[in-house]
């Protein structure tokens, strides 16, 4: 992996200005110098720098004139900077496929008709303003060492079983997205309830073993490692791949009721400064050079039908209106309401 752009010290002063600038919650402000005759190229995005890092310095190599000012944030948190507060950023990048619908289908997001958009898949976009760019499969994953002697877990099913009949061995062991505080967790969840039924007997189950509760994949994966977990559920697969591929105790499991397929989306936002060089970093993710560079290089796996295709357990998250439902306020809360009471966690109302 290469090294980052900056030294340490400037990105803790660049975090620092940024925090004073914006309203919204930041984790990480990094400026990736051009030499300073093409501008600057402002993203806004949910895929920690380091992930992303490969793609940005491969992008300069085309446009040295570039510099570009990566900014991460939460799902919730990139939703709200550009549908409450209109930051000005030139591409807004996240796994919450959801909120990112609601952005594009409400006029948050300018049309793009650059030369990738031309040939992508009719199902990684919609209309010429949302463009996914990576696809990946949400996860369970296991400790092999805290599981035993218990067979692995092949379906959600089996996960019910196991912990039904093994309650010590998963008492506080469990781990899985709060999606009160996820946009990605709340995605995971409403599209687990839209596949099956099972999903609200799992929730339930879970709740009776004092599931722990996360924001953020690398946080479940973490914990795993440590040992403070045996499995954790709807993990990030192109995260979980990129840090046990070498843990011989992790292992990675996709479901084979169904597994959740998501596409990591990309817009240009309505008040982007450079929207120019916003939809030229965006045709470059959907170069062959591009998607070649994502694969190889950033550990998130490109846009592949043919892949989809071969895995009749894989469920891809369609871009479309029909992502819109989850988002309604009054259905997120009844949908939040349920989710609480099946986990057995107290309700954030008066």
């Amino acid at each position: 992996m290469r090294n980052l752009a900056i030294p340490a010290v400037l990105s803790v002063v660049l975090f620092c200005w940024a925090a004073l600038v914006s309203a919204f919650d930041i984790e990480e402000d990094t400026l990736f110098p051009g030499d300073g005759t093409g501008g600057e190229l402002r993203i806004l995005s949910t895929t920690d720098t380091v992930i992303f890092a490969p793609l940005l310095h491969a992008f300069q190599v085309t446009r040295p004139d570039v510099s570009i000012r990566y900014t991460v944030a939460s799902s919730r948190e990139v939703y709200r900077a550009l549908y409450e507060e209109d930051a000005g950023y030139d591409l807004a990048i996240s796994s919450a496929m959801d909120l990112q619908m609601k952005l594009a289908n409400d006029g948050f997001a300018q049309s793009w008709r650059g030369a990738g958009a031309l040939d992508w898949p009719v199902w990684a976009m919609w209309q010429d303003r949302l463009f996914a760019f990576t696809q990946e499969p949400v996860v369970l994953i296991v400790s092999r060492a805290g599981l035993g002697d218990l067979p692995m877990p092949r379906t959600r099913q089996d996960m019910i079983n196991l912990m039904r009949d093994h309650a010590d061995v998963f008492q506080g062991r469990i781990g899985t997205y709060d999606p009160t505080q996820s946009g990605a967790g709340y995605l995971f969840a409403t599209q687990d309830a839209r596949q099956s039924d099972t999903f609200w007997r799992l929730a339930e189950v879970m709740g009776g073993m004092h599931p722990r509760l996360y924001a953020a994949s690398g946080d479940m994966i973490a914990d795993l490692q440590a040992g403070e977990l045996v499995m954790a559920y709807n993990v990030l697969g192109s995260y979980a791949e990129a840090r046990l591929d070498a843990d011989a105790d992790a292992t990675i499991v996709a479901l084979e009721d169904f597994t959740l397929t998501l596409l990591r989306t990309a817009l240009i936002p309505q008040q982007a400064p450079s929207p120019e060089l916003g939809g030229a970093f965006l045709g470059f993710m959907l170069s062959v050079d591009g998607q070649r560079i994502i694969a190889s290089e950033t550990g998130l796996p490109a846009i592949d039908e043919a892949a989809l295709a071969a895995g009749p357990h894989l469920r891809p998250i369609r871009l479309g209106p029909g992502l819109l439902v989850f988002v309604d306020p009054l259905k997120r809360q009844r949908f939040l309401d349920e989710w609480r009471a099946a986990v057995q966690q107290p309700s954030d109302q008066p």
